[in-house]
């Protein structure tokens, strides 16, 4: 049943594409379908043959490992809370968290180092020769595999005022299809598997430009072609120590932005919750709560990519928090039903199906929520004064592309985990 379901997932997602595409006949069958292949052939590949699952394990596990070595610098500050069975409610706020300044510290160096810009030039390009895409769309691309919406754009900066729309829609879309590499050490500190998480980062760049020329195809002339040294240096750090302490800033700022948000939600979630659960006591129905009332239009949508009829309410609600609010809400959701193994990481599901575990951490690995869209604006309006006006316009349409992208890389987990692939 799951597999017919996840290949009915499949047409309905296309289908949902094709109805809100703004120029249904200047789509280009070369670029959405092959794309839509590479999707599909790398998520067959990392989750069920057997070299493939095996370089996807061996990636998460060297990974993972690299995270753990944040142990060191949280150990030194905070060594008496993490080890204080009393204090055991620190252990996201400086546990989890700090992971991501670590890397973002890393990645910063990386990209001082030129690490970064060859894997991205070379992602991009293949992008490009395959689907027919445009340098800059591609690169942007590429890059959102390892950084975030607002970073990402930096390596198409001096394009972004002469893009043409699709070529916008497509940086944007892919910002939202995608999660920084440094939020993602989040998640796995939360329990979510590493393996389900770095193959959603890779199947979101051609997912992004599938649902971004389904949705909004190209009509015009491209004049954006990017040369080698093109892209603004002005700013860049003056050595490795530098880029390492910037990275740091940055990520300082992303984990404080990160706990406002969380605090902020989750408490507001808490009073909603409150409220309903007080109204629905009156009538009887104790039940009564914010995730129920989003489950009761997006069960349906998690039943139709694969997720069982029993644990469809469930899905949806947690599919549905995420979209109004954000990823990490979502996968604190997720982590109700994660038991977790050694080191803090992913062992086993509970209280859930596995398929839909698997589906779920597929379908919330995105930035695709309506907070997104200021952010979007925020950005790319700083980049690019002349288009903040077009982002705005685009904002709603591109958080349905974003979530179309990650329910079709959830909708092909879970297909290829009904036919006995999966490797957390």
């Amino acid at each position: 049943m799951s597999i017919v379901m996840s290949i009915v997932g499949i047409i309905v997602l296309l289908a949902i594409g094709f109805l809100f595409s703004k120029h249904k006949k200047q789509i280009r069958l070369r670029t959405v379908g092959l794309a839509l292949v590479i999707q599909f052939l790398f998520g067959g590949f990392v989750l069920y043959v057997p070299i493939g699952q095996e370089i996807l394990f061996a990636v998460s596990n060297g990974f993972v490992k690299l995270l753990g070595y944040v142990s060191e610098g949280v150990n030194f500050l905070l060594g008496f809370w993490l080890t204080d069975a009393s204090n055991v409610g620190f252990v996201f706020a400086f546990k989890a968290l700090p992971v991501i300044i670590y890397l973002a510290s890393l990645i910063s160096v990386l990209y001082y180092l030129g690490v970064m810009k060859i894997i991205i030039r070379g992602i991009g390009g293949a992008l490009k020769a395959i689907l027919g895409t445009s340098e800059t769309e591609s690169l942007s691309a590429a890059a959102n595999i390892f950084v975030g919406q607002t970073e990402a754009p930096l390596t198409v900066k001096p394009y972004i005022a002469k893009m043409t729309e699709s070529e916008l829609f497509a940086v944007m879309v892919g910002g939202l299809a995608s999660v920084a590499g440094s939020v993602l050490a989040g998640y796995i500190g939360m329990g979510i598997p590493a393996p389900y998480l770095i193959a959603a980062s890779f199947m979101s760049a051609p997912g992004g430009l599938l649902f971004a020329k389904l949705l909004i195809p190209e009509t015009e002339k491209s004049v954006t072609f990017v040369k080698d040294g093109e892209v603004d240096k002005d700013d860049a750090p003056a050595n490795v120590l530098e880029a390492a302490a910037r990275g740091a800033s940055d990520g300082m700022f992303l984990v404080l932005n990160v706990a406002a948000m969380l605090l902020a939600f989750l408490s507001i979630i808490g009073l909603i919750n409150g409220i309903l659960g007080w109204f629905g006591s009156l009538f009887g129905f104790d039940g009564l709560s914010l995730t129920w009332l989003v489950s009761i239009p997006f069960r349906y949508l998690a039943f139709l990519i694969g997720v069982p009829w029993q644990d469809s309410t469930l899905a949806g609600g947690i599919i549905g928090i995420k979209l109004i609010t954000n990823e990490f809400v979502g996968y604190l959701e997720l982590s109700k039903y994660v038991v977790k193994g050694e080191n803090g990481v992913f062992a086993a599901w509970e209280g859930i199906q596995p398929i839909t575990g698997t589906i779920l951490s597929f379908a919330l690995c995105g930035f695709a929520n309506l907070s997104s869209i200021a952010i979007l604006i925020g950005g790319l309006g700083v980049m690019a004064p002349n288009r903040r006006a077009d982002v705005a316009r685009l904002g709603l349409y591109a958080v349905l592309g974003g979530t179309l992208s990650n329910l079709m890389s959830a909708t092909i987990a879970g297909f290829f985990f009904s036919i006995g692939g999966g490797v957390a």
